[in-house]
C-alpha cells in the first residue's frame, strides 16, 4: 500500500496532517502560539469558518466578513515572540505575502486569552503603526 504524500503546512511545519490540520479537525491548541500558526494556516487555505470560531466573541467579526482572497499569495510566517501569562498570552509574529506582484509583511502582536480550555484570539496591534503614533505624539 501507497503510503500518502506528506503536504507541508503553510505555517512551517513539516506535515499539515501532524501539525495544524488536527486543529482545523476540532482538537484545542494546547497554547496561543499553536492557535496563532493553526489560524494563519487557515487564512492561506481559506479555512475562514476556523478563523471565526477561533476568534474571541467580544472581538468576533461576522462570519461573511471574514473573506478569502484568492488573489493573496501567502510566502511565510515567522513567530518572533511567544509570551505566555497563565490564561493570557501575546504572539509576536510577521507574515510575508503577495498580492497583484506586490509583495506585503504583516507584522503584529497578537492577544490571546483561554477560556474553558480553549485558546481565543482577542485582537493585534502593529509596531510599526505604534511607532509612528509614538513619533507623532512627541512632535505634538
Amino acid at each position: 500500500m501507497k503510503k500518502p504524500a506528506v503536504q507541508a503546512c503553510p505555517c512551517g511545519g513539516a506535515d499539515y496532517a501532524q501539525c495544524c490540520q488536527p486543529f482545523h479537525d476540532g482538537m484545542p491548541a494546547p497554547d496561543a502560539e499553536k492557535l496563532m500558526r493553526s489560524r494563519y494556516s487557515a487564512y492561506v487555505l481559506g479555512h475562514m469558518p476556523y478563523v471565526h470560531a477561533s476568534w474571541h466573541a467580544s472581538t468576533r467579526p461576522l462570519l461573511d466578513e471574514l473573506v478569502h482572497d484568492h488573489g493573496m499569495r501567502w510566502l511565510g510566517l515567522d513567530v518572533k515572540k511567544f509570551v505566555p501569562d497563565g490564561n493570557e498570552a501575546t504572539v509576536e509574529f510577521v507574515a510575508r505575502s503577495k498580492v497583484d506582484g506586490r509583495a506585503h509583511r504583516l507584522h503584529e502582536v497578537s492577544r490571546f486569552v483561554r477560556e474553558d480550555g480553549r485558546w481565543f484570539y482577542i485582537d493585534g496591534v502593529f509596531p510599526a503603526e505604534q511607532g509612528r503614533n509614538n513619533q507623532k505624539d512627541k512632535q505634538a
